[in-house]
């Protein structure tokens, strides 16, 4: 029901926008509107009583099926032209305006979608956007940030001079530095230092699968969640009973929310030292006791960053004698801390064997593995590589701010700004689609937005709201393309016409809105097929072995 709602809703809203569009412009320009439905079908209604009323020559209905709407004009459809009712009022029909009262009717529902997400951003921000803060989450092991210095729960105030406020600012300014030197203002513990910062070039996909070389300095926003593994064989930690892959909620009846918190909590300690614990899959909880050495690398545990959780058959990893449970630690000679990190060094890798290190029981083992292409669809051209292992999330949220603005003056020019670039990303995104460097695949039909839409609104009204603005800009774009029956080829239409100086054949124009609706229809069958693809997938993993 939360799904139906919630894609109903979007839909409704979205479809409502764009013909308000068609019909203000259509209204202000003297074309006779014959209806305006927002819904198909027949009116809402119970016994005599309807949604439904006329004013002037216009009927309003709000319609039961609330998957679109409709603006019809006397005179749009070309075997209409010549009705009675468009006869007796043929000044007040669309063909009879001139050119551009023409364009200006069929763009303006477009532009309506695109004018949207303007208003949604404004009101966003006068409620107020969660965003992540300039605070340091994690600093990798043996990375740029560790050796300048740079600790976790810093703040960055400013990079090269200019001031910072949000994490996105911050990671930009690194990814846009492969190579340089960035100079940093910190705030750490009520005081500012300036640290410099060395940026490397690493070799990463960006937004569209392609590969860059883009700025790392080892920095993140999020926080590495108190998940524990052992390190070493006759340790502390092993003879307590605490087990790789388990996570501390608390010390000594203390809560431990991170790492940090654990490590700070354990360092404090006295003996004997009383560790909570939650572990597995079902959640259960115990209570250990070690003794107070001091540090976590004295008791035999490090952060178990990069868990495998799952191996698949007849893959690299299963072929070099990974198995879950074990904790990778470095691959390609270089430290890891995170899964993410190892996901985008494996996907980069080209597929060339690469040094594994990880810990099983303690014990550190180190393989040499060549990297495979990746038979899930990606959105490349070319292939993606995997070692063929599924991780577990060992990250928390970073530190989050509230970004509220309520002066207009200020929120209207930031909405716009973040319209453009939505759009410019999708207008990227288009043409690569089209070209073919980013699959089809990931063209999404009723069921994937409808999914999309229950998913963001179960999340909170604030992503619902984020995924109306990408698909009305969707809905805004496509509606300008040069395809008959959508918004772009109807005026493409029109210009003909006035470059002829004579209305097209009715046969020709049906003939162009048949092959035009053909486009159309396929696309929306590719769309579906994807979409029962995905869902056949996801029945797929969870039907038992042999079905």
């Amino acid at each position: 029901m939360t799904t139906l709602f919630a894609v109903a809703l979007l839909l409704s809203v979205l479809v409502f926008v764009h013909e308000l569009g068609h019909f203000a412009a259509a209204k202000a320009c003297g074309v006779r509107v014959l209806k305006f439905s927002v819904g198909f079908g027949s009116p809402i209604g119970f016994g005599p009583y309807r949604l439904s009323w006329v004013r002037g020559h216009t009927e309003y209905v709000l319609a039961w099926i609330p998957f679109g709407g409709f603006v019809k004009m006397l005179g749009e459809n070309p075997d209409e032209e010549n009705s009675p009712e468009a006869e007796a009022n043929r000044e007040e029909t669309l063909g009879a305006k001139p050119l551009w009262q023409k364009l200006l009717i069929i763009f303006a529902g477009p532009v309506m979608n695109l004018v949207l997400p303007v208003f949604v951003f404004v009101g966003l921000q006068w409620a107020g956007l969660p965003r992540a803060d300039a605070v340091i989450g994690l600093v990798e092991a043996e990375s740029p940030a560790a050796s300048a210095g740079l600790e976790p729960g810093d703040r960055i105030l400013a990079v090269d001079g200019v001031p910072v406020r949000w994490w996105s600012e911050v990671s930009d300014a690194v990814a846009e530095a492969p190579g340089d030197e960035l100079a940093l203002e910190v705030e750490r513990d009520g005081s500012k230092q300036s640290v410099s910062l060395p940026v490397v070039s690493r070799s990463q996909f960006d937004l569209f699968g392609e590969m860059e070389a883009s700025g790392w300095a080892g920095l993140s926003h999020p926080r590495p969640a108190a998940l524990v593994a052992l390190f070493g064989v006759d340790v502390p930690a092993r003879a307590a009973g605490i087990e790789s892959g388990d996570l501390v909620t608390s010390v000594d009846g203390h809560a431990v929310d991170d790492w940090y918190a654990l490590e700070a909590g354990y360092a404090a300690a006295s003996a004997p030292v009383v560790l909570g614990i939650t572990r597995g899959e079902g959640g259960d909880s115990l209570e250990l006791e070690v003794p107070a050495l001091g540090s976590l690398e004295s008791l035999g545990l490090v952060y178990a960053g990069a868990p495998v959780v799952r191996v698949s058959e007849d893959s690299p990893a299963a072929a070099a004698g990974l198995a879950a449970g074990d904790v990778v630690i470095g691959y390609d000679g270089r430290s890891v801390s995170t899964f993410e990190s190892l996901a985008r060094a494996v996907a980069s890798s080209g597929g060339a064997s690469k040094s594994v290190r990880f810990l099983r029981d303690g014990e550190v083992h180190e393989v040499r593995i060549a990297a495979e292409p990746s038979e899930i669809e990606s959105d490349v051209a070319g292939p993606r590589y995997r070692l063929g292992i599924a991780g577990g999330n060992t990250l928390l949220r970073g530190e989050v701010e509230t970004d509220r603005e309520r002066n207009p003056l200020v929120a209207f020019p930031r909405a716009v700004e973040m319209t453009v670039d939505i759009t410019r990303v999708f207008m990227i995104g288009l043409s690569k689609l089209v070209t073919g460097d980013v699959s089809r695949k990931h063209l999404a039909g009723p069921i994937g937005i409808a999914q999309m839409a229950g998913d963001a609104l179960r999340q909170s009204w604030a992503d619902y709201l984020r995924l109306m603005v990408l698909i009305s800009i969707n809905l805004g774009i496509l509606n300008l393309l040069p395809i008959p029956i959508l918004d772009g080829g109807q005026a493409s239409l029109f210009v003909v016409e006035a470059l002829n100086r004579k209305p097209l054949s009715l046969r020709t124009k049906l003939a162009v809105q048949q092959v035009g609706l053909t486009v159309v229809i396929l696309l929306m069958g590719l769309a579906f097929w994807n979409d029962l693809e995905r869902l056949w997938a996801k029945a797929s993993d969870w039907l038992p072995q042999g079905f």
